[in-house]
Order: C-alpha cells, then structure tokens, then sequence
C-alpha cells in the first residue's frame, strides 16, 4: 500500500511538472508572466513588458495587433487569465450556464495576481 501511494504522488508530481514545461510560461519578476510570444501582468497583456522580457520584434508583433482587449488572454499552453475576474484558467472554455468552464489554476492566478482567495 505504501509503494501504490509513493508511487502515485511521484507520478502527480512529474505531471505537476510536464504540465509547467509544456506551457512554458515563466514569470521573470513577481508579478509577470511571459510565454514566448506575450507579457502579462495584473492589468493585462503589455507591449512595454513583452518588449523588457521578450525583445523587440515580440514587443513590434504584439503592438501590430493594433487595439484589442488586453485584459482576458490565453497563453500559448491554453493557460487563459483574466484580469477582471482575476483569474488564470486552465482554458478559456464556457460551460453550458454560460460561465467559465476552465478549473482555476490557483498556481499561475498567484503568480500573476498575489494572493489566490478561496472562491
């Protein structure tokens, strides 16, 4: 019985990884995060730190986009964060009420926005 656990939270753990190399999101200060085509922070996706952390020609891309919402976007992993709700989602999918689907992703909501509250 011990094996079968050690074993399955070995395997959540690799998961738990994969699932962050895949994504490849990473957050180069407190605050931010960047995959490796867009920045975001708090208020939402962000020419001037694409630009800081990404380069130029990223930074020239996104402000080519011309004007758009910034404050919901999804992350080239499916990662989707919105600002207003203040919330990162495993996707950006509607449930059948017409409500966000995606489960909270309580790891990468703190990274981008602080502290996670309980909903």
């Amino acid at each position: 019985m011990m094996i079968k656990v050690g074993t399955l939270l070995a395997l959540s753990i690799l998961s738990l990884s994969a699932y962050a190399a895949t994504t490849g999101l990473n957050s180069p200060v407190p605050g931010v995060l960047c995959d490796k085509t867009i920045c975001a922070d708090e208020h939402g996706l962000s020419v001037a730190l694409t630009t800081k952390y990404l380069g130029k020609q990223q930074g020239e891309k996104l402000a080519a986009a011309g004007q758009f919402d910034t404050s919901a976007f999804t992350f080239r992993g499916g990662l989707f964060c919105d600002t207003n709700e203040r919330l990162c989602r495993d996707d950006r999918y509607f449930g059948t009420d017409g409500k966000r689907s995606g489960k909270i992703n309580t790891h990468y909501t703190a990274l981008l926005f602080g502290k996670v509250d309980k909903p």
